[in-house]
């Protein structure tokens, strides 16, 4: 198990690295989270809702993503409401009150998916959430340390040494633990090191003496890795750009960041493109006049309509001239009308009517991998939605797989929506489109060439190189072995 001092202390990128470093050496290796709370998911081959962190660490791995790899998933929906998704599947909304006394019986659920993977797998690489250290959710904790015990499985802990007190945060956890959980702990990975590690050996040397928990490996800062995020925090470190007018041959493309933005790893895909410019906006004074707008997913709708009118952005949007581009939730803000008695249960509420389309919400949530063409290329993609947006007038994608074939998204004028998330990884696709924009902007733009898988894999290799160079493997493997 990789826990970590704390959200963002490196976790995933341990498990990514390890799990692609495994695969590299033949080993046939799984991820594992037993919960994970993300507005960004991924949807299985078989249909299923999972973290994206895990279904990026199960590619990584050489594995197919499926449901067993997270089998609880938290979906944010308020500051204290989330929807709890199950073994892939919706099944309630609940306070965080209500989810505690829930945990015990998901704990028979996520015991029951770990087991299945380890009998299939030569190792399972499990990844903690948030701090294992966390006393007031120890008695019911389902994916931290609670859990290594029940399954007994040693763990490493890392830390975070960019945001300082790294120190103090990995004592301080082994610490605060309990005398059962505590000998669970074997070993530390300082993660985010800029410098001469040198100059840790003598703080090291103490934090073992002090913990009896050696350092198993101190981890450089790897500049621009960024695997597809679980939250809207780790935009705040990769993503964001301040405005600014565009340069010469490179396309501005702003994007606004809804408070409740989810799937944004569609971004990710322009954002390889050495010239285009991506960047988040949440104001009308940062908007400037890009040359393509984004209205992301998010998680909801309708609350985040209302902020976007709030905000004024709806009308510094329509009153700019270059082309939109609505996915998802942001799509459904587009069209004329929504009627939500699901989400929001604010009955029908008015869109911005920029595209002519309705949207109704249903009880179903709809999760599959979708299949086709647009702009002239072929494109695969994934629907992740409760809102069913009505049959298109002018679409612009057309399906062909084995959920049926048919049209879907609109375009009119500069407003192009759809509900699928991830069509502009198609290479083809992603370059005809902003080829499209260009042209539309009167500007001067050559795509790259960039294979967006090809980038993918060599952020994976990245990170299996680094653990690979700074991570005392044998005694990995050590661990792994008992």
């Amino acid at each position: 198990m990789v826990c970590g001092t704390a959200s963002d202390a490196g976790k995933s990128h341990l498990v990514t690295g390890l799990c692609r470093l495994l695969a590299r050496r033949g080993v046939r290796v799984a991820p594992f989270k037993a919960q994970n709370m993300a507005l960004n998911s991924y949807v299985t081959p078989s249909g299923h809702e999972i973290g994206r962190a895990q279904g990026i660490q199960a590619l990584a791995a050489g594995a197919e993503p499926e449901v067993a790899m997270n089998p609880i998933l938290l979906k944010p929906t308020g500051e204290r409401t989330s929807q709890v998704v199950v073994m892939g599947r919706p099944v309630a909304h609940l306070d965080a009150a209500a989810y505690q006394r829930c945990k015990p019986e998901l704990l028979a659920t996520v015991l029951e998916a770990l087991a299945d993977l380890r009998r299939r797998y030569d190792v399972v690489i499990c990844e903690g959430a948030g701090s294992p250290a966390e006393i007031n959710l120890l008695d019911h904790d389902l994916v931290n340390l609670r859990l290594a015990a029940a399954a007994g499985m040693p763990a490493v802990v890392v830390g975070d040494i960019d945001r300082g007190g790294v120190f103090a945060a990995l004592y301080g956890t082994v610490a605060l633990l309990p005398d059962d959980l505590r000998p669970l702990v074997r070993g530390f990975v300082i993660n985010k090191f800029r410098g001469d590690p040198g100059l840790l050996e003598g703080g090291l040397a103490d934090l073992e003496r002090r913990s009896g928990v050696p350092t198993l490996g101190v981890v450089p800062w790897l500049h621009d890795v960024a695997l597809d995020a679980e939250d809207s925090l780790a935009l705040d470190g990769r993503r964001p750009r301040p405005a600014r007018p565009p340069v010469a041959g490179t396309l501005d493309v702003a994007v606004v960041r809804f408070p409740r933005i989810s799937n944004f790893t569609d971004l990710d895909a322009m954002a390889v493109e050495p010239g285009v410019g991506v960047r988040l906006v949440s104001d009308p004074g940062s908007l400037g006049d890009p040359d393509l707008i984004v209205l992301p997913g998010t998680k909801a709708t309708v609350a985040d309509l209302e902020w976007l009118r709030g905000t004024g952005m709806d009308r510094a949007i329509a009153a700019r001239e270059g082309p939109v581009l609505g996915l998802c939730g942001g799509y459904q803000m587009m069209g004329t009308s929504i009627e939500d008695h699901v989400e929001s249960g604010r009955g029908t509420v008015p869109g911005l009517g920029w595209l002519d389309v309705r949207t109704t919400f249903g009880p179903v949530k709809v999760t599959r991998q979708r299949r086709g063409r647009a702009l002239g290329q072929r494109v695969t993609g994934y629907e992740i939605h409760h809102g069913v947006v009505s049959a298109t007038p002018d679409p612009w994608i057309e399906l062909d797989d084995l959920y049926g074939s048919g049209p879907e998204g609109c375009a009119d004028g500069r407003y192009r929506g759809t509900t699928l998330h991830g069509l502009l990884e198609a290479d083809g696709a992603r370059a005809t489109f902003l080829g499209e924009v260009a042209s539309r902007r009167g500007r001067h733009w050559v795509p790259a060439g960039v294979s967006f898988a090809a980038a993918r894999e060599a952020q994976w290799d990245r990170l299996a190189d680094a653990v690979e160079a700074h991570v005392d493997l044998a005694a990995i493997e050590g661990l792994i072995r008992s």
